[in-house]
């Protein structure tokens, strides 16, 4: 907890000074805006601004009724969609995913990506293209950590890493990615997560951002203040671009959907708020901060969307509550970012942990199936309107083009400027690591 102190004087709204502003733990282990800004002073910057926002599917969605059906298989395997054509000849997928078919020049299907270490539901290997077994001191890092690390901020006043997940039933589900290793100095700033209630400004927090009229009058208040008085004398730099960060109308701006084109946020649309079941919401305004924040300065967005564990009523589930909705923010948010010329710089994921089972089970719904899933990517200058990879007559095999989770992780550490395989960090033991083993992926170039 940090605290601006001062002498008991009065500020103009009636409250001390010494209670004026309180910065908590913004973030996972006690995370502060000045742990995160030293981080960001120790390591850099960059002349270039390219991003990711990594669209983490909670519980893990079935790839052979999203991406790759399987129209020859058995009743019992292929189930009840059905494929259309995209708007490249020959790419088809799930006749529930309209807006997605519309513009597939401008996305990679993924059908064989492999390396999920079982069937336990964990959103770590997508966040770092590890398991959790024989991690190094620490423990390995998110992508999100690692570029706050390598690359610093671009902004002083927006943190390189935001996770937009809430808090969720199942704890993995509403990581936005950990810090490992790097420790809480680069952890995710989690607007929609504890900083909610952590962070307090003469009595405005992060629930009534949206109120900027409001927010902005109390933080001119405060640093007219502050600056009269000079409290921020003798405090270290750090802590001062901590205060700056709170005090700049950048990030909140960001933060305030308000400000956006009614238009663009009709495009998008709300979805859902709340959190599904155990799982994360379909929140399609989360799809918009995300590009929100990218502009803004943010590096990597981690947003987690749904919870697609249906081992009953899988067909259901995914027609009625969430590949229509999925549809909807996944599209809008890669058209946005060509329309706004973003698409060279902005790299787009959305994937689960695992796949789900060929086999449909007695409940009509799909198990878990760790063997093989699948994923999509967009933009970050990629080579898009292709499919990657194939299984089996099933869906229950990678035959052709396996993805390991670890290349995907590869490929967008590349396309940030940022080479995995070369790049070594020092984990707890003061032993250096290196990020992957893997390569990025040659196809996307």
């Amino acid at each position: 907890m940090l605290t601006l102190l001062g002498n008991k004087h009065r500020l103009c709204d009636k409250i001390s000074r010494r209670d004026a502003l309180r910065i908590g733990a913004l973030g996972v282990g006690g995370l502060t805006l000045a742990d995160l800004l030293r981080a960001d002073a120790q390591s850099g910057q960059s002349n270039s601004h390219k991003a990711v926002i990594m669209i983490y599917m909670c519980g893990a969605p079935s790839h052979q009724d999203m991406y790759d059906l399987k129209m020859d298989a058995p009743a019992e395997i292929r189930g009840e969609f059905r494929p259309i054509p995209t708007n490249v000849p020959g790419i088809e997928i799930s006749e529930h995913m309209p807006r997605t078919a519309a513009i597939m020049d401008k996305l990679v299907p993924l059908r064989s990506v492999v390396g999920s270490p079982s069937g336990a539901h964990d959103s770590f290997i997508c966040y770092t293209g590890h398991t959790t077994q024989n991690q190094p001191p620490g423990g390995w890092p998110s992508v999100g950590s690692v570029s706050s690390r390598v690359l610093g901020s671009t902004n002083e006043s927006v943190p390189p890493f935001v996770g937009l997940s809430p808090d969720t039933g199942h704890p993995p589900y509403g990581s936005p990615g950990h810090p490992g290793y790097l420790g809480i100095a680069h952890a995710a700033f989690r607007p929609s997560g504890p900083a909610r209630k952590d962070m307090v400004l003469n009595g405005i927090t992060m629930d009534r951002l949206g109120d900027r009229q409001g927010l902005l009058a109390n933080f001119d208040n405060l640093r007219r203040d502050v600056d009269a008085s000079g409290t921020l004398e003798g405090l270290d730099t750090i802590t001062q671009q901590a205060f700056g960060i709170l005090t700049s109308s950048r990030l909140a701006d960001a933060l305030d959907l308000s400000k956006e084109d009614p238009e663009t946020r009709e495009r998008y649309g709300k979805g859902e708020s709340k959190n599904y079941g155990d799982g994360a919401p379909r929140n399609l305004e989360h799809f918009l901060m995300a590009r929100r924040l990218v502009e803004a300065g943010a590096r990597v967005v981690s947003l987690n969307f749904g919870r697609w564990d249906f081992h009953s009523d899988n067909f259901g589930g995914l027609k009625n509550t969430h590949l229509p909705i999925f549809d909807r923010g996944i599209a809008t948010l890669v058209e946005d970012l060509h329309e706004r010329g973003l698409a060279d710089d902005v790299s787009v994921v959305a994937w689960g942990e695992f796949g789900r089972t060929p086999r449909i089970n007695k409940d009509g719904g799909r198990d878990h199936w760790p063997r093989v899933g699948g994923g999509l990517l967009a933009g970050g200058g990629m080579k898009t309107g292709q499919v990657i990879g194939a299984t089996d007559r099933l869906g229950g095999e990678a035959v052709e083009r396996p993805v390991h989770f670890g290349e995907v992780l590869a490929t967008l550490y590349g396309n940030l400027g940022v080479d995995a395989k070369n790049v070594k960090l020092h984990d707890l033991a003061g032993r250096p690591q290196y990020l992957l083993d893997h390569q990025p992926m040659p196809e996307l170039v």
